[in-house]
């Protein structure tokens, strides 16, 4: 993050990288963000073209110049370091590495990802497992960047469902240090968080704070929900239109302990991906002291 340009009101998208990784911060600030994430390479793929010196400048000159104050990478989405399969584990180690080292080298200094999966393990083997592998990554990654892990709807296998799920995770890392929590309003509320109302708002950061702790906050995933509350599918809507509704909305941009917080929406593109990301974002502003 630009130090300087912190404090304001952070507010974005997921940004396309195509035609160069600088050409996102210009679609940042054409559809009116403060904030965005990005892809460093396709999400899924497992190989990654290396990031030359120059790209990476290219990047971090037009970032300086920018209205963005804040920047965040999404991990591939077939990295998977709760994995029983020994081989999958490592590789999705290794790549979470790279992903990290990449973030480095423009200047990033937060990678979300989603803790992991039981496919052939339990759950709770599953987080034990996950908790080794970020030991393993830290013990071999030294550099500037952190890995935030995001809650997950609780689709299929995945875990990191509940706070209490990402809590037991993070009691046994031992960098911790090296560790936030991205929470997105739309997986939350198809694990059975109804956030939908001021009281369940209330009541689910109050559990965040109490088993996480606030200040491990990095980001936060402004997503509607197509599905009902506790439906466990993980399907986007725009703001205001699924069945969260505003309000959830309304308390989170009013909420001034997240104010600097990154606020960035993960909303379906349409046919016309400028339009539906800058309405999205329009929308969450216009809320603020509302």
């Amino acid at each position: 993050m630009n130090t300087k340009k912190a404090k304001k009101l952070l507010v974005g998208a997921h940004m396309s990288i195509a035609g160069g990784l600088y050409k996102s911060i210009d679609r940042a600030q054409a559809v009116g963000g403060t904030c965005m994430q990005i892809f460093t390479k396709s999400n899924k793929q497992w190989a990654s073209k290396r990031i030359d010196p120059e790209s990476a400048q290219m990047f971090k000159e037009r970032w300086k110049n920018s209205t963005i104050s804040a920047v965040a990478v999404h991990a591939s989405y077939l990295i998977n370091i709760g994995s029983a399969n020994h081989a999958l584990r490592i590789k999705s180690i290794h790549a979470l590495i790279d992903e990290l080292q990449r973030c480095d080298l423009l200047g990033i200094p937060h990678l979300i990802v989603h803790p992991g999966a039981a496919t052939n393990n339990s759950p709770v083997e599953c987080i034990n497992m996950i908790a080794q592998s970020i030991n393993e990554i830290f013990e071999q990654f030294h550099g500037h960047a952190i890995l935030v892990l995001e809650n997950t709807a609780g689709q299929g296998s995945a875990v990191g469902t509940t706070l209490e799920q990402l809590a037991e995770i993070y009691k046994t890392i031992k960098h911790k240090k090296s560790i936030g929590f991205c929470i997105d309003t739309c997986h939350a509320f198809a694990a059975g968080y109804d956030i939908s109302t001021q009281k369940g708002y209330e009541l689910f950061w109050e559990q965040f704070d109490t088993l996480l702790g606030i200040e491990k906050l990095k980001a936060i995933h402004c997503n509607d929900s197509k599905k009902k509350v506790g439906s466990r599918v993980d399907r986007h809507e725009d703001i205001g239109k699924g069945e969260l509704g505003i309000e959830p909305f309304r308390l989170l941009m009013n909420d001034e302990r997240f104010y600097d917080i990154p606020k960035i929406c993960e909303t379906p593109k349409g046919d016309d991906e400028q339009a539906h990301d800058a309405r999205n974002i329009e929308m969450l502003k216009n809320l603020v002291n509302h």
